[in-house]
């Protein structure tokens, strides 16, 4: 067999242009824009996850249930309450959002009850709907804890984005004063609360929510415009305003949020810290807004350490 040089070096100059061609198209799609890296909503919604061991309805309304998720494993299990986001507003998101995280707790041992709720634009929903929707569903585990096995000396909240305001929110109930409307005796007490690109202030977010969320969702969340008291329903409905919470708090947020900036949550730990709660703020690099929700993207390692760490402590 006779090596012919010049073809050799024609079928090399071929390789090199179709790898150039393809470097080309690599870093121009996927470095150009930054957010391309990032998921969508939609893209957390269709992950695949296993089916709920049960769904149980807390209550009459089509969108008052929960869907919980037992670990295989014998005895009591630790819960994590999962709470999902999506701006207060149901077109945003739904639990699907938060089912992918819910069934990956639960294959590290840790029971999941993630939870559907009204949201403003729901019949029922905003204030007071959403919140009392909230409580009735963690209200609901002391009435099924012992058919399910759930240990509920150790239960966390876990929430991403309006679903990281419910979390601390409900980490907050006791603080409530007996004149609310959203006021109930001796609460669940929580271990520990994580909140996924979360909104800890609502007045402080405010306008920002005008912006990501396209509409006064806060405003709406709260009942302004439509309840005399709604200065007072901030104090009640914002985590911020319901300091000290008495349990430790993790704020976790991407290095490329642009949704909820991570500052939000500095701001809220130096106010938290100042009354003496245990607050921790951490960010992670290539995350942005809806990495959380996603097992084994660069926000699991973190997220699954810490849920441990509030469990077992």
């Amino acid at each position: 067999m006779i090596y012919n040089t010049e073809q050799a070096m024609v079928n090399f100059n071929m390789k090199l242009l179709i790898l150039q061609a393809i470097l080309f198209i690599f870093t121009s799609t996927c470095f150009a824009d930054t957010n391309s890296w990032h998921f969508l909503p939609s893209d957390v919604s269709q992950l695949h996850s296993k089916d709920a061991d049960a769904r149980i309805q807390y209550g009459t309304d089509p969108l008052q249930f929960g869907d919980l998720r037992l670990p295989k494993k014998s005895g009591n299990h630790p819960v994590a309450i999962v709470i999902h986001g999506g701006c207060w507003v149901s077109k945003f998101a739904d639990l699907k959002n938060s089912a992918a995280l819910s069934d990956a707790l639960r294959d590290e041992g840790i029971a999941t009850w993630n939870i559907e709720y009204r949201r403003i634009d729901n019949p029922g929903g905003g204030w007071p709907g959403s919140f009392q929707d909230i409580a009735a569903a963690v209200d609901i585990l002391p009435s099924i804890a012992k058919k399910y096995s759930l240990d509920l000396s150790h239960v966390i909240v876990i929430g991403q984005s309006a679903g990281g305001h419910f979390a601390l929110w409900v980490a907050a109930r006791h603080n409530l004063p007996v004149s609310s409307i959203l006021y109930k005796k001796n609460p669940i007490t929580v271990k520990g609360v994580i909140s996924l690109g979360g909104v800890p202030d609502l007045f402080a977010f405010r306008e920002q929510a005008k912006k990501v969320c396209e509409i006064d969702a806060i405003g709406k969340l709260i009942g302004e415009g439509s309840i005399k008291n709604y200065s007072k329903n901030f104090k009640e409905a914002s985590p911020s305003e319901l300091l000290p919470l008495g349990t430790k708090q993790v704020l976790i947020y991407g290095e490329d949020e642009v949704t909820v900036p991570a500052q939000y949550g500095y701001d809220y730990k130096k106010i938290a810290s100042s009354k003496g709660d245990d607050v921790s703020v951490i960010t992670v690099k290539y995350a942005a807004h809806h990495e959380y929700n996603v097992p084994n993207a660069v926000t699991w390692p973190v997220i699954l350490d810490n849920a441990k760490a509030l469990l077992y402590k």
